[in-house]
């Protein structure tokens, strides 16, 4: 058994994975066991394969080749940096989860509005929303989905402080729930302060992956090297 198996009560593993795009190879994971009973942050520079990854965990994307396992029952929910909205209000903008769960309940869509703080605009329309109310709704509609893990791509890219700090509390709120988070995020001072285990991606290949603090304190490669003193330097 491989030893960094035994480090996790729950884990994902990918064996030979490969995804192309146009035949240019996006994703290339030969092994990787990454951990799924803690949160984790993905990160590397633009380009690297961090969205890619987190929608082969999600399902969303089915690699070339190569396979994804994992040690318990999934029920992921993905929210992406971008999702489009329609022309309607914000509670009828989260209620679309019933389409695919039609057992989630009108009590349910408006406790979840409360608790990711838009029950004040449940009747605003969705397209009138800030970028940070949007992606709470979104996190609003994964809550509804009860998942045991939880996939974000950038949840607080160009959001102000405030609005990343409630959403920070959202996803800490996930995890003391019970569902496990894997993000991915630049903002290297969010990472430290959400994540306890780091994936470094960099040209489509896992570089490096540990626990956090390691990581930054003595990162082990020239490319994660590289890359934080460029991040760290801005």
């Amino acid at each position: 058994m491989d030893k960094s198996i035994e480090q996790f009560d729950k884990y994902i593993e990918l064996k030979d994975v490969i995804v192309k795009s146009n035949d240019r190879i996006i994703l290339n994971i030969p092994h990787a066991i990454i951990p799924a009973d803690r949160i984790t942050a993905c990160i590397g520079p633009n380009g690297a394969g961090k969205t890619t990854l987190l929608k082969v965990l999600d399902g969303l994307i089915v690699p070339d080749s190569g396979s994804v396992s994992y040690s318990f029952n999934t029920n992921t929910a993905l929210v992406l940096h971008h999702t489009p909205m329609i022309k309607a209000s914000a509670r009828t903008n989260i209620a679309m989860i019933q389409d695919a769960y039609p057992s989630i309940t009108s009590a349910e869509i408006d406790l979840v509005l409360e608790r990711v703080g838009l029950s004040q605009l449940a009747s605003s329309p969705a397209q009138k929303l800030s970028a940070g109310e949007r992606q709470k709704l979104c996190l609003g509609r994964a809550i509804l989905q009860k998942p045991n893990l939880v996939l974000l791509d950038e949840p607080t890219a160009n959001l102000d402080p405030s609005t990343t700090e409630q959403v920070e509390n959202i996803v800490r709120e996930l995890s003391a729930d019970g569902s496990d988070v894997i993000f991915s995020s630049h903002q290297l001072a969010q990472v430290q302060r959400l994540a306890q285990y780091i994936l470094f991606i960099d040209h489509g290949e896992i570089k490096e992956k540990g626990p956090v603090g390691p990581f930054f304190a003595d990162p082990q490669t020239s490319a994660a090297k590289r890359y934080l003193h460029q991040e760290l330097a801005e």
